[in-house]
């Protein structure tokens, strides 16, 4: 079995502390390590849809990472695992303290990171320390993450255009008779949500993808988020123009509240899926709930097949709401970045580099243990161990299979079409493109109105968009509270920097 000498000496090492340092001998590293014996410590913080492992089970993973780290680099890493409900504020609350985290993901807010000075930039070290992740990434995916000359993060190399879909229970669906072909866009869902109610009173026929969400802001079609994204202030491009737009007082913004309303109204969704800490994945599981909106990179029949272990086992199906998007917040919305707290940027950029680049690293971070959290099967796929699935295995991250590092050098789960990876690049140079493409706004001058107006999206969007709130009623005081938080002045210098990214191209 594949690093079986790697994988025994890790669980042989399950009982040592997470934080143990080595201290034994050591030969010449390329790495950072200060000298014989001696290795930098890094702490990477990644977040996972997946249940939190324990800390005995994390152990073995850790150490099956740091014995290829330790000869490679010279460096220990600490694995950090945090719930995706969490991931932001917490990261976000431990660098402010003073906490160690060396490496943390974007996830959604790289325009919030870069403003908040958490980053370092990595201009001066990535061709030394991260060579292989800027070859494989490639220069013009990496200046997405680039601002005012300044390098701030990696992209994690993925498809990256994502299309939005319904997940649903395709032996439901078939034993309902329900019409799937007839969904075009999401507001032909509602038909389909109404006769699951009728057949099955006790089930709740849609799922919120995560907290505060329930898909519908993926599926309103041609939007650039211009560095922000659903949880930030937001003035997009609508409809592929150059004009900076307020979203929450656009026709589709108003257009998918009331089909939240209308779900919530009807018991078709969740009905605290504004507060919920449920992923949609744990709800699915539960066996209570029809389906979820969410966005993926790959086909319907792969994107299905890597869900069905993590919803229970149910027969599961896809069917494509909404056409492909790409723009710059698409490329690094989920980045890779150095905290600028570190005290060890070169050697967190060196682990940071192996994520791309090394085939055994990244599959210890997605599957766990070969033979105790998944097993390799003979056709190069991977599958839970027999009587296993994600929630009793003791590590996985399978779910956050696009947002760490390289996703081409993760084994593709059992069931994954081998013609995916040409379709999944084909989306990538096919999907329509924003006209601001490599465009990212610098919102470092507007801390003050972006905290203010990040408090009122807190407070009203979730329920807008999950359908608690009346937007009848409360859309208007909404977009108020906006207005007297600054969010004026976010639009205008949007538009200002717009205007003049432009006149450069």
């Amino acid at each position: 079995m594949k690093n079986m000498k790697r994988v025994l000496a890790a669980l042989a090492a399950a009982a040592i502390a997470l934080g143990l340092t080595a201290c034994g001998g050591g030969g010449e590293t390329s790495g950072t390590g200060n000298g014989e014996g001696e290795y930098d410590q890094v702490v990477y913080a990644y977040a996972t849809f997946n249940n939190i492992p324990a800390t005995e089970d994390l152990a073995p993973v850790q150490e099956a990472i740091n014995e290829i780290t330790r000869e490679k680099i010279g460096v220990e890493v600490t694995l950090m695992p945090i719930s995706v409900a969490d991931y932001t504020s917490k990261v976000s609350l431990s660098l402010q303290g003073g906490e160690k985290i060396d490496v943390y993901q974007s996830l959604g807010n790289f325009n919030s990171c870069v403003a908040s000075d958490m980053c370092y930039d990595i201009s001066e070290l990535i061709d030394e320390y991260g060579a292989g992740a800027k070859e494989v990434v490639g220069d013009n995916f990496l200046d997405a993450c680039r601002v005012n000359g300044a390098l701030y993060g990696i992209p994690t190399y993925k498809p990256y255009a994502l299309t939005p879909m319904l997940i649903y229970r395709e032996d439901i669906a078939q034993e309902l008779g329900l019409d799937i072909d007839s969904i075009q866009s999401v507001n032909d869902i509602t038909p389909l949500l109404e006769q699951v109610k009728s057949a099955y009173p006790n089930m709740t026929p849609l799922a919120p993808v995560q907290s505060g969400t329930i898909g519908l802001h993926m599926c309103m079609g041609d939007v650039d988020w211009l560095s922000d994204d659903y949880y930030n202030p937001v003035g997009v491009l609508l409809d592929n123009n150059t004009t900076v737009t307020d979203l929450y007082t656009s026709d589709v913004f108003k257009e998918r509240a009331q089909l939240a309303r209308t779900w919530h109204e009807n018991d078709l969704v969740m009905k605290d899926a504004a507060t919920t800490t449920t992923t949609a994945a744990e709800a699915m599981a539960s066996g209570n709930y029809f389906g979820y909106i969410a966005a993926y990179s790959y086909p319907e029949e792969d994107t299905a097949a890597s869900l069905q272990a993590q919803c229970g086992n149910y027969d599961i199906a896809a069917k494509i709401l909404d056409d492909a998007f790409l723009s710059t917040g698409d490329i690094n919305a989920v980045s890779w970045m150095i905290a600028s707290t570190t005290d060890v940027p070169e050697a967190a950029l060196a682990f940071l580099d192996l994520t791309y680049t090394d085939e055994d690293i990244i599959n210890l971070l997605i599957y766990g243990i070969e033979g105790r959290d998944y097993v390799l099967n003979e056709d190069g796929t991977v599958s839970y161990p027999e009587g296993e699935d994600s929630t009793t295995v003791p590590y996985t991250a399978q779910l956050s299979c696009g947002t760490l590092g390289n996703f081409f050098k993760m084994y593709p789960t059992e069931g994954t079409n081998p013609e995916s990876l040409a379709w999944e690049e084909a989306q990538n140079k096919e999907a329509e493109t924003s006209v601001a493409m490599g465009f990212t706004f610098d919102s470092s001058s507007l801390k003050t109105q972006y905290t203010a107006v990040k408090n009122v999206i807190s407070q009203y969007l979730p329920g807008l968009l999950c359908g608690s709130l009346d937007p009848d009623t409360e859309l208007e005081k909404f977009e108020q509270a906006l207005m007297d938080a600054g969010y004026q002045d976010i639009l205008d210098a949007k538009q200002e920097q717009l205007d003049a990214w432009l006149a450069q191209q």
